[in-house]
């Protein structure tokens, strides 16, 4: 018995406990020892970082596996955009790839939606042999698939553009399983379609948590505001109802002349010059993008259309647009998100015709929430732009 509570006793212990919205990747940036992908003397190829297997043997026997960098290895310079390492990734012209798969944490789960983002680039100096000098430079993408197994290619879950930057960049990526997924595999491949396979490289570091967030149209529904339920009467207790009396319009013409327009209710009421103060912060309500990304969805036109109004009648006014994240993902994730966000707000307010030295921009990441991030409404809160009023006349 005493065994049995000890074994009870370390396997609470040793149980990760992570948030039901949250999938962790083990050893996310891919740190390791730099070393080159080769063949040993004894046939044995070189591991890819911790946590991770190489689906080349499975897929492609005998040839070599993604190489650590960096350590100058075939005259990749690139410095880690995480860490001390970061994986290089191949397509050849051969026809094979290069991969690198894991067990996830918990299962990416059927109709579910999900985000995920990775920092990619491609070296121009990427060789493709230690006694060559034929580049392997050609822009190619990154595949995520799903499978039930180590390296299988169940699902493909999403896929990148042709990576051509020679900097590192911040990818993202949503995806819908339409099937339960235990393990994720990453795969260097040609930008489709193509008749002839090529050679080209992909360099990999700094991969987020993935997310579960609300599938199209979700999010939307649940930042309206609700009507309240009105509670029916049984049919017997209702009173019949009346037919509309039917209107003869002889005059409508005067009446619309001398009938006063209605005032447009604002979205944002506490945009008011009368009250506001200098560091008054205010949330633009009804300002959606699609899910992780900057694009600001059409719904969102009228209160930005809103700010831009007060804006142009108020000359003298100086404003921030502040972006926020939750707090799930990690600090450089959500600063690159919440900046990214900020600007294109203050794009869309510069393009309609106001000066950029009044409409200033910067992301805070998740360093000031208003609300616990332990629960999805939460985050909602959090996830949000702000204007910050910096200087006016009074």
């Amino acid at each position: 018995m005493k065994q049995f509570l000890t074994l009870i006793t370390l396997s609470f212990l040793w149980s990760p406990v992570f948030s039901q919205d949250t999938i962790r990747i083990s050893n996310p940036s891919l740190e390791d020892e730099p070393r080159m992908g080769i063949i040993d003397q004894y046939g044995r190829m070189s591991s890819v970082p911790r946590n991770w297997t190489d689906c080349g043997p499975l897929r492609f026997p005998g040839q070599t596996p993604p190489d650590i960098h960096p350590n100058n290895y075939f005259n990749v310079k690139t410095q880690p955009s995480e860490g001390i390492s970061y994986l290089g990734m191949v397509v050849r012209d051969d026809d094979s790839q290069e991969s690198i798969s894991q067990r996830l944490t918990s299962p990416l789960e059927k109709g579910k939606c999900y985000i995920f983002s990775v920092d990619l680039c491609k070296s121009n100096d990427y060789v493709k042999g230690t006694n060559t000098n034929e580049l392997i430079t050609t822009p190619i993408v990154l595949r995520i698939y799903g499978g039930s197994g180590l390296c299988h290619q169940g699902l493909i879950l999403d896929e990148s553009v042709a990576v051509k930057n020679t900097t590192w960049q911040s990818y993202n990526f949503e995806f819908r399983p339409n099937r339960n997924l235990r393990y994720i595999t990453f795969e260097a491949y040609y930008k489709t379609p193509v008749l002839i396979p090529y050679n080209g490289n992909l360099l990999i570091d700094n991969m987020s948590d993935i997310i579960q967030i609300a599938c199209p149209g979700e999010e939307l529904i649940a930042a309206v505001e609700e009507k309240p339920k009105v509670k029916k009467k049984p049919p017997h207790k209702r009173k019949p109802k009346k037919e509309p009396k039917k209107e003869i319009v002889v005059d409508a013409p005067a009446k619309v002349a001398t009938e006063e327009p209605k005032k447009k209710k604002k979205i944002l009421a506490e945009l008011d010059r009368k009250k506001l103060t200098k560091g008054q912060t205010i949330r633009i309500d009804k300002l959606f993008f699609a899910a992780d990304t900057t694009n600001v969805q059409p719904e969102s036109y009228p209160v930005l259309n809103e700010v831009y109004e007060f804006m142009k009648d108020n000359g003298d006014i100086v404003i921030e647009i502040g972006g926020h994240t939750n707090g799930l993902p990690k600090h450089s994730y959500c600063d690159r998100l919440s900046e990214a966000r900020a600007k294109e707000v203050a794009s869309y307010l510069i393009r309609k015709g106001l000066s950029s030295n009044r409409v200033q921009y910067k992301g805070y990441g998740k360093r000031k929430p208003i609300a616990s991030n332990q629960t999805k409404n939460g985050r909602k809160k959090n996830q949000r732009v702000e204007i910050k009023i910096l200087s006016f006349e009074s």
